[in-house]
This record gives C-alpha cells, structure tokens and sequence, in this order.
C-alpha cells in the first residue's frame, strides 16, 4: 500500500478509538455497537474474564482503565519480573500497563504508546487519580516509536498491530528499542485464511480488528526479518466464539482468530 493509503487507514482507526476514548461507545470487536468499550463495568469484567484476566487483576487497575478492547491477556506470556521496563504497544486507556507497573514494581518502569491523543489523556488521568508513578504514557505511532533504542526488556501489545497498515515496519521498530536478550509477549488477531477482498477493503472491520490480520506464516515472515528469534504464534481456535459477534452475519470468524506472539531478540 501506498503512503496515502496507508494514512487513510490510520486516520480512520484514530477516529474509532477517539470515539471509544470519549463516549465511550463503539469497540474494537464491532465498530458502532456497544459489546464492548463503554462504561458498564459489570460488562467489561465479563468481556476481560472471558479474554483470560482474573477477577484479581481486574480489580487492581483504576476505574476507567478496562475499556474491553482486548483479545487476550499478554500478561500470561510476558513473564514480568522486578525492575523490568516494559513497552505496551497501542496502550488505550492504560489497563495493560497498570497491570505491567504492579509485576515491575517501584524499581520498574512501563511506558505506553498510543496514536490517540484522547487515549492519552485518559490513560494519564487515569494514572493521576491513582498515583501511578512508574508509567509513562506518549502520544506516538507503533510504526514510529518515541522510544530510545535497546531501552526496554520486554513489549506487550493487545489486539493492535493487526491495526497497522506496515507491520513490518512495527516488528522493526520493536526489535529496535528492545534490549538484547528482550522479548515479545503480544495477544493479536491472526488471519487463518485468505481474507476477501470485501473484507480487507472495509474499513469499519479494519478499525475493528478483523480487516488488517495477517496470515500467520507472513507474520513469521516479518519477525525473521527484523530479526527476532524462538519465535511462536500459536492460535486459539475457542477465539472464534467470541469473535463470531465482532461482525454478526459476516462470517468473519472462519477467516481470523486470536493468537499470542512471542518472539526474543538475541542476546548478542
């Protein structure tokens, strides 16, 4: 894709998830309807048990921060430790890096990124009201990190590289900021199949985290090249039910699933 093309897809996910970082309304699973990423919090905690968070982790995070926008919990692959510094890409309201500066602690450091202002101010404000003071939230592009290089030991992601219109570009810059010997732990949705051209054209199901998966062989592709290693992307076919009410009537779960991610840089 061209630049141009790849901005107009940008643009329209930005304006999704200001909408979500707003109103409240719309989500990452069905673009326009409320199933999840609005304020019901009895909601939320369904939609966050049912991607495999615990009642216990979702009682640490602050009011506000657990918008449902996820495909999974990297935090089950991450394997944090104490005094790691973490990266979240595509951060949103913040949920998966306060869980990140609990495992790190004091000593720790977890920095989010995310290209929607208006996610940014929330994430903030949400880590104002709480006292959070060993996250960091930036305005940026996954595909163009605020980042120093070789800086942070392992990046988390949930379901939002499958967002990017140059994922190459994405693994690229991860692999760039981690620290030898770092590491990938990220819950994104994969492509089990072709998908139409109907579908990749469409940009609420690009907005909504089904139009941009790609095949899991051209994701290992990708991290190859940038120069990961001990790479494993290992799908979860139980995904389909729930990704069966992203786009009722579409269809779309015989083509995408959710996966996690992970992958090494070398440590020399």
């Amino acid at each position: 894709m061209s630049n141009v093309e790849n901005d107009h897809i940008r643009q329209s996910v930005r304006k999704n998830y200001a909408s979500i970082a707003l109103q409240g309304k719309g989500s990452c699973c069905s673009p326009g309807a409320n199933c999840c990423g609005n304020e019901d919090s009895g909601l939320m905690t369904q939609i966050s048990q049912q991607l495999g968070y615990s009642s216990s982790e979702l009682g640490e995070v602050p009011e506000g921060a657990n918008m449902g926008l996820g495909c999974g919990n990297p935090q089950a692959i991450a394997h944090l430790k104490l005094g790691e510094a973490v990266l979240d890409l595509g951060s949103g309201g913040g949920f998966d890096c306060f869980l990140a500066a609990k495992q790190v602690g004091a000593a720790g450091r977890v920095i989010g990124v995310d290209m929607t202002p208006e996610m940014v101010s929330k994430a903030r404000k949400n880590a104002a009201a709480t006292d959070y003071h060993n996250v960091d939230f930036r305005l940026g592009e996954i595909e163009n990190l605020p980042v120093a290089d070789n800086s942070v030991d392992v990046i988390i992601s949930n379901c939002v590289i499958n967002l990017s219109p140059d994922k190459q570009r994405v693994f690229d810059e991860a692999y760039r900021v981690l620290k030898p010997g770092g590491r990938l732990a990220i819950s994104d949705v994969v492509a089990s199949a072709p998908l139409p051209a109907e579908i990749r054209k469409d940009l609420e199901l690009y907005a909504g985290c089904m139009a941009g998966a790609s095949l899991v062989d051209d994701l290992e592709g990708m991290l190859q090249k940038s120069g990961f290693r001990n790479i494993r992307i290992r799908p979860k076919s139980e995904s389909r039910e729930f990704i069966r009410e992203w786009a009722p009537d579409r269809q779309i779960e015989d083509f995408v699933v959710s996966a996690t991610i992970e992958a090494s840089k070398p440590a020399g």
